[in-house]
C-alpha cells in the first residue's frame, strides 16, 4: 500500500448526499477478489450509457477528472452495505481521499484499511470547498501527519482521524502489516513470558 503523507491535488465534485456503496460499485461486480480493474466500474450506472459508452457530462468522464486524486462528496458518503469493494474501486480509479461532512462507519473503516483517507470537514468548510472547487484547476493540500487540509484560498483547517489509522496510512501498511513490522518484538515478548495456557489440556 502506498504511504499517505502529503497530497496536493485537484478536486472532483460529486455533491449528492447519501451515496451508498451500491452506487459506488454495484453488486454485480462483487464476484471478484481482485482490486485491480475495479476503477473502470466505479459509479458505473451513473457513468455509462446502456450500450457501455461513457456519459460525457458525468464528472468522472470529464477531462478534469484525469489525475485528480480527491473526491468531494455530499453528506453520509458510503452508506448501505459493507462491501470492501467500494474503497477498492475508488483507489483503483486513482483517488486517495474523499472529503465529506460524514461517512458511514463501515465504509470509513474499510477505507482506512485500504489506503483511502475519509476526511471529515464541518458544513461551513464543505460549502467553501464546493465554491472553490468550481474552478477545475483549484488544488487542495492534505497533510496527514499534521491533520490539516489547506484550501485553494490558503485557509487551513484541521480534521479528525484515529491515531492508529493515521500511523498505518503514513507507513503504508494495513493492520496485519503493522503487526508484521513488529514481529521481532512480539517474538521476544513470547520468549520472555511463559505460556499461561497448558496446551497439553487443549
Amino acid at each position: 500500500m502506498e504511504p499517505f503523507t502529503t497530497l496536493t491535488s485537484r478536486v472532483l465534485v460529486l455533491p449528492m448526499d447519501n451515496i451508498d456503496t451500491d452506487q459506488i460499485i454495484p453488486a454485480r461486480f462483487l464476484k471478484t477478489t481482485q482490486k485491480a480493474g475495479l476503477g473502470r466500474d466505479l459509479f458505473t450506472d451513473w457513468r455509462y450509457n446502456a450500450d457501455g459508452s461513457p456519459k460525457p457530462d458525468f464528472v468522472l468522464n470529464r477531462p478534469e477528472a484525469q489525475g485528480a486524486r480527491i473526491l468531494l462528496a455530499g453528506d453520509n458518503f458510503g452508506c448501505g452495505s459493507s462491501r470492501e469493494h467500494a474503497p477498492w474501486a475508488l483507489v483503483d480509479f486513482g483517488f486517495r481521499a474523499v472529503i465529506s461532512t460524514s461517512f458511514a462507519d463501515i465504509f470509513r473503516n474499510n477505507s482506512l484499511k485500504n489506503g483511502l483517507l475519509p476526511l471529515v470537514v464541518d458544513p461551513v468548510t464543505h460549502r467553501r470547498l464546493l465554491e472553490l472547487a468550481a474552478d477545475p484547476t483549484a488544488e487542495v493540500t492534505i497533510d496527514l501527519a499534521a491533520q490539516t487540509l489547506r484550501l485553494p484560498d490558503g485557509q487551513s483547517v484541521t480534521f479528525p482521524i484515529d491515531g492508529f489509522a493515521r500511523d498505518c496510512l503514513l507507513e503504508g501498511v494495513d493492520q496485519l502489516g503493522y503487526l508484521l513490522k513488529h514481529s521481532a518484538q512480539i517474538g521476544a515478548y513470547e520468549q520472555a513470558h511463559a505460556s499461561r495456557v497448558d496446551t497439553l489440556l487443549i
